[in-house]
């Protein structure tokens, strides 16, 4: 699962950019806002979802551009491409050698994992981040996850609408909008349990003190049983047109991590050790990828670097070098990378001008 060209036309503030790279370490530097997170976004779109950032499709595009973007990239042999059009900027196409498919199908193809900044805030706020983290997390080992999401989501949308309705639907149509709100939920709920249980086998067995030592639980339980999901959907009807929303299903579980060690929840943490924690779960994901899809996942590691003391820098490159697969790392001091393997590819970014060191 590697890169081995990057392409983007019209994407924040790169009107167009061409990256040639290879397995290893790519290693962006350059003072704050130059734009070396975009590049890391613009991996990021290759994979179902909305990137690192979570962004508006339309505020990806180029300010002087045309409202329109593409990124493209090509593996081995294949080449992967998403982007927008200037007449329909909110609406994001995928190409995979050059047919027209789902964006969802991208996961078939590479699986993207990251670590910005703005995930240190992951414990603190609220079950919707979660959710979404794990659903990467989910995604990059069943590419199927993300089309079970979306169907969901989709019949949960449509069942809200009939429910607030002025005059109560017909409980037939309501059955059978429950009944693919079960099939789909249950598949949801049962995937993220089974990834959890194997994040948290491989979390036990590869603790090597280097971060520490995390654990997940998920809080719904009850509701991966299709039959369990569906009595519960059909029993709380008269409460969820009440609401105005469906009040019960995987669209409402939580995924809560602990410090092992401690035995602490990662929200009481210190903001250092739940940096730590995010670490342990991101290295061991891409340990269980590597284990069951036979590929290391692509790595983009933002500003991570600067958050480590020099003896854990140093051990988590040759962590990491030792793993092989493709790492994408941003800094805004080349010196903090100094540990990372000699091969690697140092680029030097400058107001959207990208050149080797």
């Amino acid at each position: 699962m590697t890169i081995s060209r990057l392409t983007l036309q019209n994407f924040r503030n790169y009107p167009q950019l061409r990256l040639d790279v290879a397995p290893g370490f790519i290693v962006l530097s350059g003072e704050n806002g130059a734009g070396k997170t975009n590049i890391l976004e613009a991996v990021s779109l290759l994979s179902p979802g909305r990137g690192l950032r979570r962004a508006a499709m339309r505020d990806m595009a180029f300010e002087g551009g045309a409202g329109d973007f593409a990124v493209a990239a090509q593996l081995d042999d294949v080449q992967l491409g998403t982007g927008t059009s200037a007449e329909h900027p909110e609406r994001r196409k995928t190409r995979i050698n050059g047919a027209a498919v789902p964006t969802n199908d991208l996961a078939q193809w590479l699986s993207i994992l990251w670590l910005t900044p703005a995930m240190d805030r992951l414990f603190m706020e609220g079950a919707s981040g979660r959710r979404n983290f794990l659903d990467r997390l989910v995604t990059a080992l069943e590419p199927d996850h993300a089309r079970n999401c979306a169907r969901y989501d989709a019949a949960r949308r449509e069942r809200n609408r009939l429910l607030a309705d002025e005059y109560m639907p017909d409980s037939e149509w309501l059955d059978a909008l429950d009944g693919q709100l079960a099939r789909f939920g249950s598949a949801v709920a049962e995937a993220r349990f089974r990834i959890s249980e194997a994040l948290n086998n491989t979390l036990a067995t590869t603790d090597d003190g280097l971060f520490a030592s995390a654990k997940l639980n998920l809080n719904d339980d009850a509701l991966r049983s299709e039959e369990m999901l569906q009595d519960a959907l059909r029993a709380s009807r008269q409460a969820d047109r009440a609401a105005g929303r469906t009040l019960k299903g995987p669209h409402r579980a939580d995924l809560t991590v602990f410090h092992g060690t401690k035995d602490q929840a990662a929200e009481k943490c210190s903001t250092g050790e739940q940096k730590a924690l995010l670490f342990s779960i991101i290295l061991a994901h891409a340990d269980l990828i590597a284990e069951q899809r036979g590929n290391r996942p692509i790595l983009l590691l933002d500003e991570v670097a600067a958050h480590l003391d020099p003896r854990r820098r140093a051990a988590l490159f040759g962590k990491l070098s030792e793993k092989g697969g493709q790492v994408w790392l941003t800094g805004t001091e080349p010196g903090l990378f100094e540990d990372v393997p000699k091969d690697a590819l140092h680029l030097r970014v400058v107001e959207a001008s990208v050149t080797k060191r």
